[in-house]
């Protein structure tokens, strides 16, 4: 690691760690030096800042090389890298020096024209004929961090054991004063990529379909705007009422605390825009545009208006596709609502449960949609293999508009779906901690002392995941199942968060059951939500 301080002055981030020395602040030196960014199946993510703990140019361009020397250990020599970035701090940099260590190491390298949605980068791969993919982006996560997602040439997220092949090659690079890493070289792409990507979106719609929906649109200051508006435009839907103050790229995030949909406040602006504009619904996509939030008017909230579960959207969208016609494979991870499974059951579909993450819903066989609760949904497989909000929020404002002119609303679709299925009530308990520790010993503390009971409700099966069941590989995590019940608690893949997935399912025989099915259902997720924090110690 000698070589790091040195390669640090790349971005001038030598001169803060210099500021850090004088300032005597050795714990923050020692946090820095602590060890390196771990690359893992979600690539890298992590703070903005000076040291090998910290998201900066030579980090990254340590990544690259190690990635070029993984796709040329597999045969890839002279093959084709697509990079996309967002609007953060240091993304264009460093998709920019991504492209130079591709360059310098015998690959062919294209940048993605400006900023543009995650979504984009993957379809791109496989447009292209790319052997693998780099996103450079920290999605949801707040202003000071930034990340590295890498794909290979299916267009899907690394999974094991490439993200172990391509960690062990980061590790072998040497100093960096020998990555080759030229001026130019490479292809910086034009509009013609996202022009392919925007006349694909056409593609999740029904011919004839109705498009008449009305909406708000927040791209919660990040790189949706431009080319959720292309693609509602081409549609033929309204145009959308934009949330002007969160329109615009800004890497600060001026107007949230975490720029992302589902925290408290997020939607507050969207919120008011709606109030004024009365669209049909709300859309939200999170800064790199590859998840998709919805909120509805509700008469009986404050306010008027609710933002739905991903759990909630994601059993909309199936049942909309069910009612096209839809036939393969629908797929979810293991914290999302069981409904899609029932859903699919109904419709005679297949249905798939993978470990959390779209790395893993895409590589499902005969993936027609896959979808998990944080707001991420695969609507079109054959043109993006990962989570795309764009298209996401095509589909939804495709099934507004059905139901529009039915004289019927997604709240309406929703209360067909739980008397057929039964009331489906999630929520989510989440810990954010500074320290790391304690995740680590409520995890231990729930395996030596496994819950009995939560709300009443007796558990009837602990399952550790770390050892992996007949259909999953082992992951850190903890499943148990109740009478009437489920819940999943497992430390964050990108946040330092504890989080724990609650689902209760209310039986409903009539309409007029469907008040009572609610208050039970938020009765029991609160009661659980409850008895498993004290479980846990959190």
């Amino acid at each position: 690691m000698a070589d790091l301080p040195a390669a640090d002055a790349l971005d001038g981030s030598g001169s803060e760690l210099a500021a850090l020395i004088e300032a005597g602040d050795t714990d923050e030196l020692a946090a820095r030096f602590a060890g390196t960014l771990q690359f893992g199946t979600a690539g890298l993510r992590g703070e903005l800042g000076a040291g090998p703990m910290r998201m900066n140019r030579s980090v990254v361009i340590r990544a690259a090389a190690g990635l070029a020397a993984y796709l040329k250990a597999q045969g890839q020599e002279g093959g084709l890298v697509v990079i996309g970035y967002d609007a953060r701090y240091k993304s264009a940099d460093f998709a920019r020096d991504t492209a130079a260590v591709m360059t310098g190491a015998g690959l062919r390298a294209a940048v993605l024209p400006r900023p543009l949605p995650t979504p984009v980068l993957a379809y791109a791969i496989r447009h292209l004929g790319a052997v693998a993919g780099v996103e450079v982006t920290a999605s949801h996560n707040p202003p000071r961090d930034n990340g590295y997602k890498v794909y290979l040439g299916d267009g899907s997220q690394i999974v094991p054991p490439a993200d172990g092949e391509i960690a062990a090659a980061i590790a072998a690079v040497g100093p960096l004063a020998g990555v080759v890493r030229p001026e130019d070289g490479w292809e910086t792409l034009g509009e013609e990529v996202l022009d392919a990507y925007l006349a694909r979106t056409d593609a999740v719609l029904a011919a004839g379909s109705p498009r008449t929906a009305r909406t708000v649109y927040t791209a919660m200051h990040g790189v949706g705007t431009s080319v959720l508006t292309a693609a509602f435009a081409r549609a033929g839907f309204p145009e959308p009422v934009l949330v002007t103050e969160q329109a615009e790229p800004d890497p600060a995030f001026p107007t949230v605390a975490f720029p992302n949909p589902e925290e408290p406040g997020a939607m507050d602006l969207a919120f008011a825009t709606a109030r004024r504009a009365a669209p049909d619904l709300i859309i939200a996509n999170d800064p790199d545009a590859d998840r998709c939030a919805v909120a509805v008017p509700d008469t009986s909230v404050e306010g008027g208006w609710r933002m739905l579960r991903g759990d909630e959207v994601g059993a909309l969208l199936a049942a909309h596709l069910v009612e096209r016609g839809a036939t393969g494979v629908f797929a979810e991870s293991i914290v999302s609502s069981s409904l899609l499974g029932r859903i699919a059951e109904k419709a005679g579909l297949g249905y798939e449960e993978t470990l959390t993450g779209f790395k893993w819903i895409a590589r499902v066989d005969g993936l027609r949609y896959g979808y998990e609760e944080a707001l991420g949904y695969c609507v079109d497989p054959e043109g993006v293999r990962d989570k795309d909000g764009i298209t996401a929020a095509l589909l939804v404002a495709e099934l507004a508009s059905a139901l529009k002119e039915q004289g019927r609303t997604l709240l309406d679709l929703l209360d067909d779906l739980a008397l057929a299925h039964g009331l489906h009530a999630t929520d989510q308990l989440s810990v954010r901690v500074e320290d790391l520790s304690v995740i680590a010993d409520a995890m231990a503390r729930l395996r030596e002392q496994p819950p009995t009971a939560l709300a009443g409700l007796a558990v009837t099966s602990a399952e550790d995941l770390s050892q992996g069941t007949d259909r999953l590989p082992p992951t850190d995590g903890l499943r148990y199942q109740l009478e009437g019940a489920r819940v999943i608690v497992r430390p964050s893949g990108t946040e330092p968060k504890l989080k724990c997935y609650l689902e209760v399912v209310v039986p409903v025989a009539d309409p007029v059951g469907l008040p009572a099915a609610r208050v039970r259902g938020a009765e029991l997720l609160a009661g659980i939500k409850r008895d498993l924090a004290t479980a846990a110690g959190i």
